[in-house]
């Protein structure tokens, strides 16, 4: 890997993780790893530019069939693809039809970018990650094979400590904090080839007191009634949170040039 080299232009491509949920800025919208490591990008090389194509609750086939050509036709020097962990989430889940999707998406993506960047996904620590990590390291054998096919570069989240660190993530135990978004900025940043500016990113937060019974439990129950009843009502009925979503940053422009989206708060 070049070291601290000249990347001209970014493109993103995923869901939730991807678009920035939930680095809430105060006016209400997201901020994000892929931002972040975009605007450090920008101030290493002047016209840098920039293009988020990622929505909240996309799953794998929905990335290929609205992200992946438009990401291609861009011709980026860096395409970030992470997609596949909203498919594992599902309770039926066709893990081969997920390898295929994830394999038609890098094969699609690698020959029209310089470097393409694919990522084994942080895991919060919990009963949640218990649940599905076979079918999660299932998914990361694949990034793995298709990383070696292709040439591409693995940023490993999922093995990071300080990823499975529940205080570096949202209430919703679905979405990294901003401290956490920050950490996933500099991991794909050293992986690019970058000086490393926090060389202590996979190191958990100081340890803190836990809790107590009450508290936890309390915690609980507000999660259940703000994010997973929600969360288990769309899936009831077919719906996602990012139904009729625009892209969040969907055209390749100087990163200087960026307005804002306009997109609110509403959680995956």
């Amino acid at each position: 890997m070049q070291t601290n080299p000249t990347y001209s232009s970014l493109v993103a491509v995923g869901d939730s993780f991807t678009e920035g949920m939930s680095d809430l800025l105060p006016d209400g919208t997201y901020r994000g790893w892929a931002d972040v490591l975009a605007g450090r990008m920008a101030a290493r090389t002047p016209g840098f530019r920039y293009a988020n194509l990622a929505v909240r609750g996309k799953l794998i086939g929905q990335i290929v069939d609205e992200q992946v050509e438009v990401a291609a036709a861009m011709k980026a020097d860096v395409i970030t693809l992470v997609g596949g962990l909203n498919d594992t989430l599902r309770p039926k889940c066709d893990m081969g039809r997920v390898r295929g999707l994830l394999t038609e998406a890098a094969e699609r993506l690698a020959p029209s970018c310089e470097r393409l960047v694919l990522m084994r996904s942080p895991g919060r620590q919990g009963p949640v990650l218990e649940r599905f990590r076979p079918r999660m390291e299932e998914l990361f054998a694949c990034v793995d094979d298709l990383a070696s096919k292709h040439g591409a570069v693995v940023v490993d989240l999922y093995g990071a400590p300080s990823l499975a660190d529940p205080r570096l993530w949202d209430v919703d135990r679905l979405h990294l904090t901003a401290e956490g978004h920050r950490r996933v900025a500099e991991a794909v940043w050293q992986a690019l080839g970058y000086e490393p500016e926090d060389p202590e990113w996979r190191t958990p937060p100081p340890a803190t007191a836990q809790p107590g019974w009450v508290s936890r439990r309390a915690a609980d129950v507000s999660f259940a009634r703000r994010h997973l009843l929600p969360w288990i009502g769309r899936r009831l009925t077919g719906r996602s949170s990012g139904d009729g979503r625009p892209a969040k940053r969907p055209e390749l422009v100087p990163y200087e040039d960026l307005a804002r989206p306009a997109a609110d708060a509403e959680p995956a």
